[in-house]
């Protein structure tokens, strides 16, 4: 046995066998993290080697299989349930390490790890916040208020020019362009008072930037409350004087810092008085001094605090609030508003007494002068200007305020020499026959108005204006209000050739099968004068009210031969305007459908009297004289309609070419058709037509007079295949103060007995298309192609006898005659008869009663005036209003030229 006994190390004795003096030491101070501990009292535990084994034991039995038990119980007996420092087992390890920012937080599960702690969120608004401040800060240093107003501010100009590429005219501050700066002084405290209450109330005390001002319009804007701006008159005064009106990010971001800039630095009356300097008032007038002088003639320091209440509304956009633009009854009632408005928020923040704002309302709008135009634009310049500034601003190229600020070359397609001869040819008819001092009562307010245009292209080469744009700024060669007469005749009959006329046994409304196509030369129409007028159907046409319409000629005539029953073809009927045929003629064709007919040709449906009333279609509508030689350019185009321009080309403010609408050129009607058409209109200008002055042009021309009733106007109308020309003669009062304005009589004017068409109106265009054309080679009209079949109007069929068609009695005849004729004859034709041998449309075929079968006389009745305001016998009401061109049986009042 003792052989097998394990020997002990040789060397180590019993040395060996205990720990190093230093481990009782070590597992002493670790305490309970380690080893047993000593007992008490004895400063270095019992070193006998049993309890030495023992305690190695211990410490090996804990090291491999209770640390896991130690180190659970550690973290259950550690405080706030930290797990005590210790075992290197699975269960030990120390606590994470803390991050800078704790997201996803630690030591937290679920939908708790991912949600930011007080501590975070608190730290990041403020950190942004500072970020801003710097950011802010950075801002402020790098922007500077300007030392120099930007040269926009002190106003620009808009070059014209003529078609040629000559300088026509300046706009700006050598001409329309009218700034005149003030001091604070000068500009009374009722209008600085009503321009801080209304636009920046605060701004007397704000920095330069109002963010509750422009909070409260973002959602005033989004509610759709009052409107009122968000910039303070500090940010205004800096965009107006040192920034462009780009609506960019940039230019605002500058304008911030800039007004924060200018409030700080700036006195504020400094700043109020440059905004009142630049802002811009409409009329061309920027500042405060110049829009005093346009809207009350007089200077700053004289207006009160209605008139200043008024200059403060035209702030929010002048062409709203001028009582004398655009809309003119839109915005006389929308600057009524506002400037009620602006005296209520000035008595709301006690900048006015309340009395005193009651006062001021109850005497209303203060007066309002009409434009006056700057001298860089008298005679027809000013014309020629506006109406290249409306082709722009019509067709979105240039706002208008855009214009006013200028900086534009404008190339116009005015030709300077057709300008002038146009405006010579008016002077000189003018010179010679009108004379309002020898004949006060008959020859004042004598206007004329004209255009001319291109048919090739639809380029508007000249017009006549007025007298002189500064001193009559109404553009009579555009949108004047004024009846077009029997110049309307010529889309009559384009559309009997283009629609037809209905079938007398169809519906009202008609397809083009159905319809007949009229041949101008074989078509014939009763031309008597107190003509009863039809419906399409053969019926006598009554207006809603259940009267009947006799329509009469000019002069009371019957035209067509007595024995041939008065009939007369519409060719006829043309050269000498007969208003009966034509009147039937549309009747028969059907109003709406000239009305479209007229559009196709290049008229604007705006102008065009809506009533379906038979007088339609001898001109008691409206269209302008530019309208007018336009849509004739599409008879002389063979059918072509251009579209209308006045402007080539614009050049912006850093050189760019800006782009204009494309112009577009339609097929209106066949050539057929317009050449037939223009085949007509030149018997009208031919020997012994309404029209034969314009044989003085001495080269193939095509035209139609026109006179309306009352003799309110008198128009001629005609063209050479290169040129078309209308223009227009009228009577009214110019001054726009007088109440109830109208249309005067020209019976007498110019010494003559009464004024056609063919006077005055065709001796102007004659002139003026002889010096127009002078040196361009002669063309000729092309050939006409028959067109359309013979059609009938009512009681004008060859078969019945001529007999049969005689006119039926007018009120002013003898009444006796009225049984002894039509009926007596009627009831011996055969209806066989009539239904097998009458031509298309023969109304006998279905009325064997004759013209006046089924109606007798009707009774007298009053007068229909064509539009409100008319009166009795075809006078005319109100500007643009016309009389009839019948009459209702009592007092004939038909119309020629």
């Amino acid at each position: 046995m003792s052989g097998n006994r394990r020997k002990p190390p040789q060397g180590r004795g019993r040395r060996a066998a205990q720990p190093p003096p230093s481990s009782g030491r070590r597992a002493a101070q670790r305490g309970h993290g380690g080893g047993p501990a000593s007992a008490p009292g004895d400063a270095h535990g019992d070193r006998s080697e049993p309890q030495a084994y023992q305690g190695r034991a211990a410490a090996r039995k804990a090291a491999q299989g209770g640390g896991r038990r130690r180190a659970a119980s550690a973290a259950v007996g550690a405080p706030n349930g930290r797990r005590a420092g210790g075992g290197r087992g699975r269960g030990g390890g120390g606590p994470e390490r803390k991050r800078f920012i704790d997201y996803p937080r630690a030591n937290k599960s679920g939908v708790r790890r991912w949600l930011p702690s007080w501590k975070l969120v608190t730290g990041s608004f403020f950190g942004f916040v500072g970020l801003l401040i710097v950011a802010f800060a950075i801002g402020l240093w790098m922007v500077e208020v300007p030392d120099q107003a930007k040269a926009d501010a002190r106003s620009q100009t808009n070059v014209y020019y003529w078609s040629n590429g000559d300088r026509m005219a300046v706009a700006g501050a050598e001409g329309e362009k009218n700034r005149q700066n003030v001091p604070l002084s000068q500009m009374p405290q009722p209008l600085q008072q009503a321009v801080v209450a209304s636009e920046n109330e605060t701004f007397w005390e704000d920095s330069g930037i109002d963010p509750m001002g422009i909070a409260r319009a973002a959602f005033n804007m989004a509610t759709g409350g009052d409107t009122q701006g968000g910039s303070t008159i500090t940010q205004q005064f800096v965009k107006n004087n040192y920034l462009t009106q780009d609506q960019t990010i940039k230019r605002k971001v500058t304008e911030l810092f800039i007004s924060i800039k200018a409030g700080a630095t700036m006195d504020k009356g400094e700043i109020l008085e440059g905004y009142l300097n630049t802002a811009y008032f409409g009329r061309g007038a920027f500042g405060v001094q110049a829009a005093s002088q346009a809207y009350f003639g007089k200077d700053v320091d004289k207006i009160d605090a209605s008139e200043g209440a008024y200059l403060t509304t035209l702030l929010n956009g002048a062409a709203l609030y001028d009582p004398y633009e655009g809309d003119q009854g839109a915005n006389k009632a929308r600057s009524l508003q506002k400037w009620r408005s602006v005296i209520h928020r000035e008595a709301e923040i006690g900048k006015m007494k309340k009395s005193t704002a009651k006062k001021v309302i109850a005497d209303g709008l203060p007066t309002i002068k009409p434009p006056k135009k700057a001298m860089d634009k008298r005679g027809q310049k000013g014309y020629l200007i506006d109406l290249a500034n409306r082709y722009l601003v019509n067709n979105d190229v240039l706002t208008r305020e855009e214009l006013n600020r200028g900086g534009y070359q404008i190339t116009t397609t005015f030709d300077k020499k057709k300008t002038f001869a146009l405006r010579d040819s008016v002077n000189k008819v003018y010179k010679e026959n009108i004379d309002p001092k020898k004949r006060p009562d008959l020859d004042s307010h004598v206007q004329f108005g004209g255009a001319s245009v291109s048919p090739a292209d639809g380029k508007i080469v000249a017009i006549y204006g007025g007298k002189d744009y500064i001193e009559h700024f109404t553009n009579n060669a555009d949108d004047t209000g004024v009846p077009v007469g029997s110049t309307f005749k010529p889309f009559v009959l384009a559309s009997a050739m283009s629609k037809g006329v209905r079938d007398r046994n169809g519906p009202e409304t008609q397809s083009a099968d159905a319809r007949h196509l009229v041949n101008p030369d074989t078509s014939y129409y009763d031309g008597r004068n107190k003509l009863l007028i039809r419906d399409y159907n053969g019926e006598i046409w009554k207006n809603k009210e259940g009267e009947y319409w006799r329509q009469t000629n000019d002069g009371g005539h019957d035209y067509g031969a007595k024995d041939d029953g008065y009939r007369i073809n519409l060719r006829e009927a043309m050269k000498h305007s007969v208003n009966s045929p034509y009147v039937q003629l549309g009747m028969d064709i059907g109003i709406p459908t000239v009305r479209s007919s007229a559009e196709e040709a290049g008229l604007l449906g705006s102008s065009l009297n809506q009533s379906n009333s038979p007088s339609f279609s001898l001109g008691i509508s409206t269209p302008s004289a530019i309208r007018m030689a336009g849509a004739y350019g599409t008879f002389a185009a063979e059918g072509k309609r251009n579209d209308l321009y006045s402007v080539k080309k614009v050049i912006g403010q850093k050189g760019e070419k800006l782009s204009l609408p494309t112009h577009k050129k339609e097929q209106a009607f066949t050539p057929q058709v317009a050449n037939n058409v223009t085949d007509v209109l030149t018997d009208v200008t031919a020997p012994g037509g309404t029209g034969s002055v314009a044989q003085g042009l001495g080269r193939p021309s095509a035209g139609k007079t026109g006179t309306t009733d009352g003799n309110k106007s008198a128009w001629f109308v005609g063209y050479t295949p290169q040129l078309s020309t209308a223009v227009g003669m009228w009577r009214l009062n110019d001054d726009a103060s007088v109440k109830n304005r109208k249309f005067l009589k020209m019976f007498g004017t110019g010494g003559q007995k009464k004024i056609h068409g063919a006077s005055f109106p065709a001796e102007i265009w004659t002139s003026y298309m002889k010096d127009a054309l002078e040196g361009t080679g002669v063309k000729n009209f092309p050939k006409a192609e028959p067109i359309g079949e013979k059609v009938y109007g009512p009681g004008a069929s060859p078969d019945p006898t001529p007999t049969h068609s005689s006119p039926p009695p007018s009120p002013t005849e003898d009444p006796s005659e009225s049984p002894s004729e039509s009926p007596s004859e009627s009831p011996s034709e055969s209806p066989s008869e009539s239904n097998t041998s009458c031509p298309p449309l023969d109304p006998t075929c279905d009325d064997d009663n004759g013209q006046d079968g089924g109606g007798g006389d009707p009774p007298d009745g009053g007068n229909d005036n064509g539009g409100p305001g008319g009166g009795p016998g075809g006078d005319s009401g109100d500007t643009g209003d016309t009389g009839d061109t019948g009459n209702w049986i009592a007092g004939p009042n038909g119309r020629r030229e």
